[in-house]
């Protein structure tokens, strides 16, 4: 069995070329993922960085090695995914021969045997291939990480001979997973309806897929319910967990759902019989829409669903800071114009953070453990009582006015950290050890890096506070135009004068911005997987209907009808496999679309879907005439008499 499972590869190569194509890319984003990851695991900071540096510095290698983590993971699902629905397609096509095999004797074992051998040879070539194919995705992982500004321009990715284990593994464990299903359904089936394509062989929605994406659906139903219910954090995680249950579960059914969104496309049947035939063969080929629809399903959803939810929580985290903040205007400059502010003519109230460059050692409890943790960035020195002037924000535990001396409060960004209050702190001001008693602790907020920490100003030295990075809140006088103080305070040349809608707006853009280079990381390379799996499907579809071309042009249609009537068919299957995944990637928004706030926050990243819903039909629209021009190449009268 394994030399005929080597034979049939060697042979129905063309059928194996996209499953082949997708473990080489799993296993090449694999080792690259990890390659990177050992180089981040320890950081090099560069002599004379400042604590401040430093922390952003380590900060940005370990969010990059979690990034990667992520990419790797998602890697390997999405190559199982298509692995498998390509695998499935695949026996499929060859339903005769596997049918054949067992009329002559062999027995269901056998047949098993001779898939699973297949799919060994499919992850050994892939695995080889991902290796070669893994050293130069490693340099560009990096080239994006370094150009997007995650890691600084010196990073450099780490080898290690070690991991061309993990890569066989991976590419081995890819494809034997994701032939599993297939290679079980294959086995079961009779010879007899085999061949004659009868019973099981002709049914598509076997019990694994109904029991499958029944489930995903019934979960994902069950999670959109209960996302308007849920606060904003874990509404988040649910909608997380609809774009993945949701794309799993019409994946799973896209063999029935496809074919009846099929029936929506009936008004444009009155555009000719090439465009009713075109629909009639959408309906008909379930099994071929299925397997084109599903990766676009999944890419879709999973794409928009994400981005769309870091779009959502960054606009949430700036309209949370807008609506805690009392005030008019944000002033950004250094420590010593930010003392000028307060003394301007109609200012009522003035609210300085100053950048702490101190680091800070304070105890946490984790898991029930109590660990130390080093803070260098995201201290901020404040005054109490002005900041109560302009901030709404009010501790859950302790008082702005216990902040004075050798003090520490805990800030929003340190909120689920395990910090209590009461606990003991060490502060590194200036080359000297001070030690600090935590004595408030904030409520968490929506905004992303949110200030860790907060100390009174007069914890540092003058020099320090005069130098410092600084950003203060202007609360305007009653009975004063705020435009009016706005040009005073422009007139003083002290720093950057912003409304707080736009300086709230461009902490969002900023964290937009980060949210982007991310999903150009993760998600990026992860498309290549979605054009393989649309492209082989069209390919192998295109090939075994030379035959249906054939007789089509004998009963009358030219070689031009034929191609433009599966462009038109193809360009149906994508409508539909799009239009499900926005599907899903919306009802991922529902809970926000649908709550008080939600209009405000909820970020569509429309120029996403424009690309996307562009680039499918540029990709199938391609695929589809190549395949069907080589397809019907031959003269008709020569392929009308054949049997696939």
């Amino acid at each position: 069995m394994w030399r005929m499972s080597w034979s049939t590869f060697r042979e129905r190569w063309t059928l194996f070329a996209g499953a082949l194509l997708t473990v080489v890319f799993g296993v090449g984003l694999v080792q690259a993922s990890i390659m990177v990851s050992l180089g981040a695991e320890d950081p090099a900071i560069p002599a004379g960085t400042s604590p401040r540096e430093a922390e952003r510095l380590r900060d940005a290698y370990e969010g990059a090695g979690s990034l990667l983590g992520m990419t790797a993971m998602l890697a390997c699902f999405l190559a199982v995914f298509i692995v498998g629905s390509t695998f499935a397609f695949t026996v499929a096509q060859r339903r005769a021969d596997l049918a054949l095999l067992r009329t002559l004797g062999g027995s269901r074992p056998q047949v098993m045997t001779l898939l699973f051998g297949e799919a060994v040879l499919l992850g050994l070539l892939g695995s080889a291939g991902g290796i070669l194919f893994g050293i130069p995705l490693m340099w560009i992982q990096a080239y994006l990480l370094t150009s997007t500004g995650i890691l600084p321009g010196s990073f450099a990715p780490q080898w290690d001979n070690g991991v061309l284990i993990a890569s066989v593994c991976a590419g081995v464990g890819m494809a034997l997973t994701g032939s599993v299903a297939a290679t079980v359904r294959a086995a079961r089936v009779r010879p007899l309806e085999a061949l004659r394509e009868i019973g099981g062989a002709a049914r598509v929605m076997t019990l694994g897929r109904w029991i499958w994406g029944v489930t995903m659906l019934a979960l994902t139903a069950l999670m959109v319910s209960g996302e308007g219910k849920a606060d904003f954090l874990g509404a988040m995680l649910i909608a997380m967990g609809v774009s993945f249950a949701g794309a799993i579960g019409l994946s799973s059914l896209s063999p029935l759902v496809v074919p009846l969104a099929g029936h929506l496309l009936r008004p444009f049947t009155r555009f000719g019989p090439l465009a009713e035939l075109a629909q009639a063969n959408l309906r008909d080929g379930r099994r071929r829409a299925a397997a084109t629809a599903a990766p676009m399903i999944v890419l879709t959803a999973l794409v928009v669903g994400l981005m769309a939810m870091l779009g959502t929580q960054a606009k949430a985290g700036g309209a949370d800071v807008k609506r805690r903040i009392v005030g008019e205007y944000v002033v950004t400059s250094t420590g010593a114009d930010a003392a000028r502010i307060a003394s301007v003519p109609g200012v009522q109230a003035a609210s300085t953070s100053t950048v702490a460059d101190i680091v800070l050692t304070v105890s946490r409890t984790e898991d029930g453990r109590r660990q130390k943790k080093k803070v260098r960035s995201g201290i901020f020195a404040i005054d109490p009582a002005a900041y109560q002037a302009t901030h709404t924000l009010k501790p859950v535990s302790g008082t702005f006015g216990e902040l004075r001396g050798r003090a520490a409060m805990a800030g929003p960004g340190s909120a689920e950290d395990g910090i209590r209050t009461g606990t003991t702190a060490v502060a590194e001001i200036g080359g000297r050890k001070v030690r600090l008693k935590v004595v408030a602790r904030m409520p968490a907020t929506l905004e992303n890096n949110a200030d860790a920490f907060f100390v009174p100003r007069s914890l540092l030295p003058p020099d320090m506070l005069a130098k410092a990075e600084s950003e203060t809140t202007v609360k305007v006088a009653a009975g004063t135009n705020p435009a009016d103080v706005a040009n005073r305070l422009r007139d003083l040349r002290i720093g950057k004068v912003e409304t707080v809608s736009a300086w709230a707006d461009a902490r969002v853009g900023r964290q937009m911005k980060e949210n982007n280079s991310v999903m150009m990381v993760l998600m990026g390379l992860s498309a290549v997987y979605a054009i393989v799996a649309i492209v082989n499907a069209m390919v192998i579809a295109g090939t075994e209907r030379r035959r249906e071309f054939a007789v089509a042009r004998l009963t009358g249609l030219s070689r031009r009808q034929v191609v433009q009537a599966a462009l038109l068919e193809a360009s149906g299957v994508t409508l539909i496999g799009v239009g499900l995944g926005l599907v899903v990637a919306f009802a991922a928004l529902g809970g926000f679309l649908f709550g008080p706030s939600g209009t405000e926050i909820l970020a569509v990243p429309w120029t996403l879907i424009v690309l996307i819903v562009l680039g499918a039909f540029g990709i199938s629209s391609l695929t589809s005439v190549l395949t069907t021009r080589s397809a019907t190449r031959p003269a008709p009268v020569t392929l009308a008499a054949a049997r696939e």
